[in-house]
This record gives structure tokens, C-alpha cells and sequence, in this order.
């Protein structure tokens, strides 16, 4: 099962490292992975394995969130098929 993390805020040193780090804690395994700087924003999007997380999605994006408010970014998780659901017209 896979999801879809997106991380967006203003740039700043280790946000890719705090993400994946806590990711990496939740048995969470990033298959890709694209990010820019815009300016003084960034911007990161992942596509995440999910079936090793041992919890709901919906825990996984709440505590997402909430790390991300910890860092200053905004996180949002997502079901890769609600993703791509919101994406096709």
C-alpha cells in the first residue's frame, strides 16, 4: 500500500532529514521522492511504501501533521489512490 506525503513550507536546513527520519521510525519506506526550492519556499512531494506501518493511515497523517507543525511545515499524508482520485479529471 502506498501513500502520498507532501511537505511544504519555507526552506530551511533539514527538513528532508527530519521527514525521512521520522518516516523511517514508523517502518515507513520512501520508494521516490522530488523536492524544489521556489524562492524561499519548499516543496516535497513522496511516494511512501506503507504496508510495514503497523497503524492506520489516518493515525500516520495525524502524527505527520503534528511533527510538521513541529518544524514548521505543513505535512499532509494521503491514500496514493485518493491522491490520484483528486488528480484525474
Amino acid at each position: 500500500m502506498h501513500a502520498v506525503v507532501t511537505v511544504t513550507g519555507k526552506d530551511k536546513k533539514g527538513i528532508i532529514a527530519e521527514v525521512s527520519r521520522f518516516l523511517a521510525e514508523k517502518n515507513a519506506n520512501i520508494e521516490d521522492i522530488s523536492q524544489t526550492i521556489l524562492g524561499e519556499y519548499f516543496a516535497m512531494i513522496m511516494l511512501v511504501d506503507i504496508s510495514g506501518i503497523g497503524e492506520e493511515l489516518s493515525v500516520l497523517a495525524k502524527e505527520c501533521a503534528e511533527m510538521g507543525k513541529k518544524i514548521g511545515m505543513a505535512i499532509h499524508v494521503q491514500h496514493e489512490d485518493i491522491f490520484n482520485a483528486m488528480h484525474n479529471i
